[in-house]
């Protein structure tokens, strides 16, 4: 790579600036352009138009490889500028677009570890269909701030929930485009709060262990930095700190001098996972993405029905947005419990608690009860209320999380395991086996029983914890790497809870 001049000098401006000088340092050439599309070279036969009688002639034609369907498309946005290098050559560089071969050289890579073939579309937002079964994943990447407006934002906000899948990746780990992606985020999805992805979500295990990172310059540090908001289970927006996109294109961070990125190894396995993520995790965001009816408090009243009251936290509450109606539409079809098919939030400490007997709780990773809420949920469980607790794709951070809530939730008990023989495994169905999902089987292939833990109070269980993921069964969607139950054993479990709750 040519040695660049830093002198502002040194830039023809073909848009209008305007950014501040510091920031306008970051809009440097990264990378060289992407490679031209392969052609193929075939014979073919010439014939002219009938009715003419004439003699096939053979004729050599290119042909076009057929386009393997659309995974990304990656975004046009900003300014574009020539950038002449200390020999007084030039190039042109653009916001979007720094390290022009980093998605080709990246999804070349995918088809040839694992044999999946995909293309990527390159387009202003303007041309974006918004359709995630057409696109997965839209890129945004850059080192300058990148600004939308509200039509924008709202555009994309329907891709998102939708299923959809944004990635905003800051190429040079420029704190410009990081801040304005956060910004972004948080206008695209209020109500989800943006949150470091865990060392054990199954992003950083699709293809490759990430477990451990190299970052070349500026930064001393060993840990993958990926932030997220969550949508239901998904990973909906995905925001890079530091860059990746020059290590998809197998090289560093050229030019600039504060730059910080992942070495070319670490990058392209975050890469990797990140597209077998959101392909993976596509059906289950279609899925996750269907309409819910929701129950209002206002509507509740005395009654024997079994209401599904969840607990809304500020965490990731809302992990498999439609299991819950699954579940209850399964109870209602197949026991004589009364079920009302509505799915209520609460939030204990605000909210009135007395009207049910069940609330759930289940996330992803961190979140703590105020006093408030402590005292509500102590007063519940004193009224003969059952809590039942669910780790959302059985994650390690979530586990964390649970254990210590209940510590202060009831500082004098503990959990236990469940024994076979409790009246909860026999509640409806009979339990004695169960399957699990390939992730839990490859790590645990002893694991057949079902493991639940709890709390007695009183002599009765009020407390169950279900440390793998119970919920992912209730939909019936594949969750690649969740440590889960399958959904035959899981939903007969969760019906077998809901059915002790009301009777116990």
């Amino acid at each position: 790579m040519k040695r660049a001049a830093i002198l502002l000098a040194g830039w023809v401006v073909l848009g209008a600036w305007s950014s501040w000088a510091d920031e306008q340092d970051w809009l440097k050439p990264l990378g060289p352009p992407p490679k031209a599309s392969p052609r193929r070279i075939a014979g073919g036969e010439g014939v002219p138009p009938l009715p003419l009688p004439a003699t096939p002639l053979r004729r050599t034609e290119r042909k076009r490889e057929p386009k393997p369907p659309t995974l990304v498309a990656k975004i046009i946005w900003g300014e574009s500028a020539l950038f002449t290098y200390e020999d007084g050559n030039q190039t042109q560089v653009s916001d979007y677009n720094q390290c022009p071969a980093d998605l080709q050289q990246l999804l070349g890579k995918l088809q040839r570890r694992l044999d999946l073939s995909y293309s990527y579309d390159m387009l202003p937002l303007a041309e974006f269909s918004g359709d995630p079964d057409k696109t997965a994943l839209v890129l945004f990447n850059g080192s300058r701030t990148l600004k939308l407006d509200d039509k924008q934002v709202a555009d994309l906000r329907g891709y998102v929930l939708r299923g959809g899948t944004i990635l905003f990746d800051s190429i040079a780990g420029s704190p410009y485009f990081y801040a304005s992606a956060k910004q972004i985020a948080a206008r695209l999805l209020p109500e989800c709060k943006l949150r470091t992805i865990p060392a054990d979500h199954p992003l950083y295990h699709m293809v490759a262990d990430v477990e451990r990172v190299k970052y070349p310059r500026n930064l001393d540090a060993t840990e993958p930095c990926l932030e997220a908001c969550y949508v239901g289970s998904r990973a909906g927006i995905i925001i890079s700190k530091y860059g990746l996109g020059c290590a998809w294109d197998d090289h560093e961070v050229p030019i600039l001098k504060d730059a910080i990125y992942y070495d070319v190894d670490s990058g392209n396995k975050i890469g990797a996972n990140l597209l077998a993520y959101v392909i993976g995790y596509r059906n289950a965001g279609r899925e996750e993405a269907k309409p819910e009816f929701f129950g209002a408090l206002d509507e509740r009243h005395p009654t024997d029905e079994f209401t599904f009251a969840q607990i809304q936290h500020e965490g990731a509450w809302n992990v498999h947005p439609g299991a819950a109606a699954a579940l209850l539409g399964q109870l209602r079809q197949h026991s004589a419990l009364k079920v009302s098919l509505k799915r209520v939030t609460v939030q204990p400490g605000q909210d009135d608690l007395s009207g049910y007997g069940f609330l759930y709780l289940t996330g992803l990773d961190d979140f703590k009860f105020t006093e408030q809420a402590r005292a509500a949920l102590r007063a519940f469980l004193r009224s003969a209320g059952t809590i039942f607790i669910n780790n959302g794709l059985g994650l390690q951070s979530f586990d964390a999380v649970a254990r210590r809530e209940l510590r202060q939730l009831l500082p004098e008990a503990h959990l236990v395991k469940i024994p076979p023989t409790h009246p909860i495994y026999s509640a409806l169905h009979q339990i004695r086996a169960c399957g699990y999902t390939p992730a839990l089987q490859k790590e645990q292939p002893e694991l057949k029983t079902p493991v639940l833990e709890g709390i007695e109070i009183d002599g009765d269980l009020r407390v169950i914890y279900s440390p793998y993921d119970l919920e992912a069964a209730w939909l019936g969607a594949d969750y690649p790497l969740a440590r889960a139950y399958d959904p035959p054993s899981g939903t007969q479990l969760g019906m077998n809870i809901a059915m002790y709750a009301m009777t116990h």
